[in-house]
């Protein structure tokens, strides 16, 4: 399937305080074929939008008000909606530190993409929800795409804190290519 084929059968909803950063994206997302887009500017407007509409792909942004990009995922995550649960979360964001992608890992997003974004990063992120997703894991203090990366048997499924190692760090910041894997 070509990218744009991905793209014309895919709804994305885009919610960043800042009205460049949305239209930069949504220019990405349509020049890919995408024609079903919405955008909020903010948490709260998204989670307006979302009463009534079920993206398959979004877009948030970290630092929003009222509320940021990981209390909006949490709230997505703990939505009474079982569509909207499993909806795949991108987070974007300016920050790169490690702490931050382990914060939004155990938030429930899918996905990280640093700014600045550039078609080719925003494109092989979108390509990695579809072809490539994530079995759900529900926990007691955890509900999320499963935020191990690899497919090994563990040696003990009690597990109390899940750290972040270097395979999990390259793959947030893989290329397309690696992407396509």
């Amino acid at each position: 399937m070509t990218e744009s084929e991905y793209f014309k059968h895919l709804s994305f909803l885009i919610v960043d305080d800042n009205a460049f950063m949305r239209t930069i994206i949504k220019r990405i997302l349509r020049t890919f074929g995408a024609e079903d887009i919405q955008e909020a500017h903010d948490g709260a407007q998204a989670l307006s939008i979302l009463n009534s509409w079920k993206p398959d792909i979004i877009f948030a942004d970290w630092e929003m008000q009222p509320f940021d990009g990981m209390e909006f995922t949490r709230k997505i995550r703990q939505s009474e909606s079982p569509e909207l649960t499993f909806v795949p979360i991108i987070m974007v964001s300016s920050y790169s530190e490690f702490w931050r992608i382990a914060e939004a890992r155990d938030a429930g997003v899918t996905e990280f993409l640093v700014k600045p974004i550039s078609a080719r990063t925003l494109v092989g992120r979108v390509i990695k929800v579809i072809e490539h997703p994530r079995a759900f894991v529900k926990a007691p203090d955890f509900f999320g795409p499963d935020r191990r990366r690899h497919n090994e048997p563990t040696e003990n499924e009690r597990r109390h804190e899940i750290p972040l190692d270097q395979d999990d760090i390259n793959a947030f910041f893989a290329e397309d290519d690696g992407a396509r894997e």
